[in-house]
């Protein structure tokens, strides 16, 4: 094959993934000229994606099992956990406008490490897709009577016309559905509590099935399901890398968003878990355990307190449809872009975001099918142990070997040839923390150490990240220092720069930050180096 033909068929590559990408920067640096929202409509978007229900399930269940005190308990530190460590990546995601697997390749992991991530990332968003829409299909049975394995395929189709057009879409969905949603979860919690403030007792007095009282075990036991969620940064991540530029003049706005709908999300999802035990344990005498845990039959029952008979099916499917379709847009959307990512740099081929829409939405449709609700928790607490290793270790990057050690660069790099292809700072860690977490997961280590998996999963992961750092001396984290192109990467401001270059191979306009030099002339995109098959517009490695 000839030079001309391997450049005619890059550029034909290319040329396709473009037009697939322009829409919502599936695979680049999110450009200036197309963040045009303002901080609030992009935090207000971001914050409507954690509408799901799974939460109430996840409360219920802990609370049920080991009590209000526990349940309160675990999802307290747990809280606390998620939210420390995902303000950095958070930050991170709004300042240079990346998704959170553009962050991680430069954050210990290397350019094709970080694969590893967007697996995992990836089957987060099909499990909980799976979770909201069995949810869903519980909804639709009890108000409909349909089948519920008709109902896991309707929760499903609807979502593909929904997530196809990108931010635009999802921004408009999110924003305008917020205040009915806040509306129907808000209104009858209030009212139930002031119509019988003795609920409120009964609740703090639940002991569970166990009535052991509290226990450090069973604190351990219940924040790990919770920890489970410590993968939802990521989708945030998905909407704060639309944030526009931080300025003197929206510099509070930009923080306040950036932290509400960043790590702040999780203040929100806590207060749903405790008030899913709540409900629990309101409903648990007219519906049994089993069903208490089904969000469809804890708002029928808080509903049925002060609304006519007739009207209490349609509001509870209302907010059950409603809830399920502004999280499972985000779970689709957010699933396709981590799939794409993993198989455009292994193949160096883009098949289209939207082929990435199907898969993840049929392997949740599977899960749905084989009634992985039944288990919701069993499945989540060996999934956090994955979710923990690799949100811990990039965190520890950041904060302690970006702006403590000083050997990550701090800004976060993610360009092919500008990384090595695996770093072991990242991939050791990542890889030595779910390992261990999930032996101990599994009692390899003895029963008395079982509950400790996600202590293990964050411990490993802080300890190891700095250590692998020192040990290798930063080595590993950038092949070049130096990308072709005279420009900064910033602004006078610290923003990513807003200058144009086109694109030697696609011939499209793109930002400075989304460009390097090509080895054999002018810049090219990221894209288009991402499926440059046979690495002509590389650029070599600097010499150490």
């Amino acid at each position: 094959m000839t030079v001309d033909d391997v450049a005619v068929r890059t550029e034909e590559s290319a040329l396709g993934a473009s037009k697939e990408t322009l829409e919502d920067y599936t695979l680049r640096f999110a450009p200036r000229t197309y963040r045009r929202w303002t901080p609030a409509v992009v935090g207000a978007s971001a914050l409507g994606g954690i509408a799901y229900l799974a939460d109430f399930s996840i409360g219920a269940g802990i609370g049920l099992s080991h009590g209000t005190a526990n349940a309160l308990l675990a999802i307290g530190v747990a809280a606390i956990v998620i939210f420390v460590t995902g303000f950095p990546l958070a930050y991170y995601g709004a300042r240079y406008n990346l998704d959170l697997d553009l962050i991680t390749r430069g954050s210990g992991f290397g350019y094709y490490g970080s694969v590893l991530t967007s697996v995992i990332f990836a089957s987060f968003t099909f499990i909980f897709f799976a979770t909201e829409g069995s949810i869903m299909a519980q909804g639709l049975r009890y108000a409909v009577g349909l089948p519920v394995w008709l109902g896991y395929l309707v929760s499903t189709v609807v979502i593909i016309p929904l997530v196809v057009y990108g931010m635009k879409a999802l921004a408009k969905l999110q924003s305008w559905t917020n205040p009915l949603w806040l509306v129907l979860m808000v209104a009858p919690l209030v009212f139930l509590i002031v119509q019988d403030p003795d609920s409120v007792q009964r609740w703090l007095s639940y002991e569970g099935t166990s009535g052991s009282g509290v226990s450090t075990a069973a604190v351990l036991l219940g924040a790990g399901v919770c920890l489970s969620l410590m993968g939802q940064i990521g989708e945030q991540i998905d909407y704060l890398r639309f944030m526009p530029p931080r300025t003197a003049g929206n510099r509070r706005a930009w923080w306040i968003s950036m932290i509400l709908a960043g790590p702040g999300w999780v203040v929100f999802g806590a207060l749903k878990q405790a008030i899913g035990v709540f409900m629990a344990v309101y409903v648990l005498g007219a519906v049994g355990e089993a069903a208490a845990v089904e969000p469809i039959e804890q708002f029928t029952g808080v509903f049925r307190q002060f609304v006519p008979p007739w009207l209490v099916v349609p509001l509870a499917l209302v907010l059950v449809v409603l809830s399920q379709v502004k999280i499972n847009v985000t779970n689709a959307y957010s699933g396709s872009l981590a799939w794409t990512n993993s198989v455009t740099r292994v193949t160096r081929r883009y098949p289209g975001r939207l082929v990435f829409v199907c898969v993840n939405l049929a392997i949740s449709l599977v899960l749905m099918e084989a009634d992985m609700f039944s288990f919701l928790n069993n499945v989540l607490s060996f999934y956090s142990n994955c979710a923990m290793a690799w949100v811990v270790t990039v965190a520890t990057d950041i904060v302690l070997n970006k702006f403590v050690l000083k050997l990550s660069p701090k800004h976060p790099e993610f360009r092919r040839g500008m990384l090595y292809a695996v770093n072991p700072v990242g991939v050791v860690s990542f890889l030595a923390s779910s390992i261990l977490s999930i032996a101990v997961y599994f009692g390899l280590f003895g029963e008395s150490l079982q509950p400790y998996s996600p202590l293990v999963a964050v411990v490993i992961a802080v300890l190891l990240t700095p250590l692998m750092a020192v040990l290798t001396r930063g080595r590993f984290y950038l092949r070049r220092t130096d990308d072709g192109i005279a420009e900064p990467l910033l602004d006078a401001e610290g923003n990513p720069s807003g200058t144009h270059y086109e694109c030697v191979v696609c011939g499209q306009s793109y930002e400075r930050p989304d460009l390097t030099a090509s080895a054999v002339g002018d810049t090219i995109c990221s894209l288009c180096l991402s499926t440059d098959r046979d690495g002509q517009h590389v650029l070599p490695a600097q010499p150490r």
